[in-house]
């Protein structure tokens, strides 16, 4: 235990698998920022197969940040939820108390100016925040969407059709806004790159549910949280960049995306079923199965080619409420 941290202000949880640059890139960019008396930060290594643990361990002992920067190989690798919690207890194992917020970062972003500091400042503004996000960029400025609004049947339907014109009459149930706010404003989920956390709020609702390997595990705990009374907020006035899908290998911007991962199938089926119970998990797997095979049979009658994951309707089918319980067999 380290007895010379005297305020426990803030925990930075890193989740690492394969990403060793990015996290070396990244940790320059995020120690700048901190209060080295009350900051710490920890990263999980997921038990990489290269030579993650030893390439990070070499740039803390070299920059001597052995204090303020600890490295954890864990001895699985079960995901972002695993990765954070493990990062929280070792926090408080270590240093002996809770600190008073969890910042979540992913390996592939890096800090502009002040992004810890307009967080920081928020929550001392408002006590009823529980979750904060960052305006996630891409390196040139451009800003990125992480700001959502809960999944519903409507918003499977629609975001499986794609049709503009519905898209505009439905905004509502848009899970992606069709615009990204420039001031602070409050909403259902922030993307996991940069979640800020009070921790009372985790005292009051949790850990993260380790059940999700990756994906929406971010969007299940702002949601455990709004149901607790907490809000959630979108901070635009911290700014990180993000070099999306670098550190999970979906990468949005493919030309013809890699065929989607089984874990994201059984994470999103887990999230409605947790929820919403089983009768709204079928209605929702019904209204995106429907939307998304009427977009296919548009774009063979317009002999349009698509940029969806290869597979994707046939992955989903088999991994749908109607059918995963093949998997047992």
């Amino acid at each position: 235990m380290e007895s010379n941290l005297e305020t426990f202000r803030l925990a930075v949880s890193i989740v690492n698998y394969k990403s060793s640059q990015l996290v070396c890139n990244l940790l320059p960019t995020l120690i700048s920022q901190l209060d080295l008396d009350t900051d710490r930060i920890i990263i999980i290594d997921n038990k990489s197969p290269d030579n993650s643990v030893s390439e990070i361990q070499s740039l803390i002992d070299r920059s001597n940040w052995q204090e303020f920067v600890k490295l954890i190989p864990a001895e699985v690798n079960g995901g972002f939820s695993y990765g954070n919690n493990l990062a929280i207890g070792h926090a408080i194992e270590s240093y002996g108390k809770k600190p008073q917020y969890v910042w979540l970062v992913n390996p592939d972003t890096q800090m502009k100016t002040n992004a810890l500091d307009a967080l920081l400042m928020f929550m001392d503004s408002n006590s009823q925040a529980g979750i904060l996000g960052s305006r996630l960029e891409a390196p040139n400025g451009q800003p990125q969407c992480s700001a959502f609004r809960f999944h519903t049947i409507g918003s499977e339907l629609l975001s499986a059709l794609r049709l503009g014109i519905l898209d505009k009459l439905f905004q509502s149930k848009l899970v992606s806004p069709s615009s990204i706010p420039l001031n602070s404003e409050q909403c259902d989920w922030v993307a996991g790159a940069s979640m800020f956390i009070r921790y009372k709020a985790i005292d009051n609702i949790g850990m993260m549910d380790e059940t999700y390997f990756l994906y929406f595990e971010e969007t299940d705990f702002c949601l455990q949280a709004k149901r607790q009374g907490w809000e959630c907020w979108y901070v635009p006035e911290s700014r990180v960049v993000h070099y999306v899908g670098q550190s999970t290998g979906v990468v949005s911007g493919d030309v013809q995306r890699r065929r989607r991962p089984k874990y994201w199938f059984q994470s999103r089926q887990h999230y409605f079923k947790k929820n919403y119970g089983v009768i709204y998990t079928m209605l929702a797997d019904l209204a995106w199965g429907l939307g998304f095979s009427l977009l296919k049979l548009r774009y063979l009658i317009q002999r349009k080619k698509g940029t969806d994951p290869e597979y994707m309707l046939r992955d989903f089918w088999r991994n749908s409420i109607f059918l995963s319980w093949l998997d047992r067999f």
